[in-house]
């Protein structure tokens, strides 16, 4: 992964985020996301996909300090965050937010949702000033400047992922978690907001954790693709690498359920269907929490979690057998 530390904008280093969960009298841990590492260059879209309950949004929200980790360490620029230093770092570090329906508030114009950031960090100088800024950036997202005294409950979903991802260009950050934001929007709707984030990336140097569930829009968009399965990390590659070579079962497995278009290739291709179900957080299996529904599973596989390592070009698998 490297050792020259300017040369990444983000590391995320050993990152473990446990929630406690009362369980009758007692108090248990609930791995959200356990011993993760990874790195983000500036300019990068690193895709984070895997099934839903594996902690991708965890993730992005412990990155953004939105989660206190329970361990681990976050560097940004080669900055540890902190409680001390996320204020200062939010202008650099933001998030697009899945639900475009829940996280505007119903209460405020459009105008005043986009010019919170704005308002926070006192990046303006006159109200006129605010305003512009605000047109500006409705503008660059493809909104109308007369929409800017509507409510987000007028709006369609792309229209209010529109406006989320505007607030979130407002502190002009170069680092964006998108946390699936094209799930909840039809699929005609999803390629314009994916094509509208792959603009902004080129324009404006951004970099991007691009979670979400779909491997064709993840590989469209990414640079390089991480696979999680219940809090740990799997395997990690560059996006065609990844896609054309899978190494782990698990990444295997979410590769062959994607629908090709061609009949007769979908035909000739063999869907693997993976066995039991996936093992509650609560109670998780010893060792690699993917055994108890992976075909190659040994014993060591209960004994110890394998390490995610260097399989060569920057491929990362964490597998005994593979």
């Amino acid at each position: 992964m490297g050792n020259d530390n300017t040369e990444y904008l983000v590391e995320v280093s050993h990152l473990k985020q446990y929630f406690p969960i009362r369980n009758g009298f007692k108090t248990i841990p609930l791995k959200a996301v356990d011993d993760v590492s990874f790195k983000i260059k500036a300019g990068e879209t690193l895709g984070l996909v895997g099934e839903s309950g594996c902690g991708k949004t965890t993730v992005g929200r412990s990155i953004l300090r939105l989660y206190k980790p329970t361990s681990g360490s976050v560097k940004f620029r080669g900055e540890e965050v902190t409680e001390k230093n996320i204020h200062n770092l939010r202008k650099e570090m933001q998030m697009v937010f899945q639900d475009p329906y829940s996280s505007l508030n119903p209460r405020m114009t459009v105008e005043d949702i986009i010019g919170e950031p704005l308002d926070v960090h006192k990046l303006y100088k006159t109200r006129e000033e605010r305003h512009e800024k605000i047109i500006e950036l409705m503008k660059t997202v493809g909104l109308n400047a007369e929409h800017a005294t509507r409510y987000a409950h007028e709006f369609s979903g792309g229209q209010r992922q529109r406006i989320g991802i505007a607030r979130a260009l407002a502190v002009d950050p170069s680092f964006i978690v998108c946390d699936e934001p094209v799930s909840a929007l039809d699929v005609s709707i999803q390629a314009q907001v994916v094509n509208m984030f792959e603009d902004l990336k080129k324009e404006r140097g951004l970099s991007y954790l691009f979670i979400a569930h779909d491997l064709l829009v993840v590989h469209h968009i990414s640079d390089r693709i991480a696979v999680m399965y219940l809090g740990h990390m799997m395997e990690l590659a560059d996006s065609d690498e990844l896609m054309d070579n899978p190494v782990h079962p698990y990444t295997q497995s979410l590769l062959s359920a994607i629908p090709i278009p061609d009949p007769e290739t979908a035909r000739k291709s063999k869907r693997i269907i993976l066995e039991g179900d996936v093992p509650s957080p609560l109670r998780m299996p010893s060792g690699c929490p993917f055994r108890t529904r992976c075909k190659y599973a040994t014993e060591q596989c209960a004994k110890e979690m394998p390490e995610l390592k260097d399989r060569g070009n920057g491929h990362f698998v964490a597998c005994w057998n593979k």
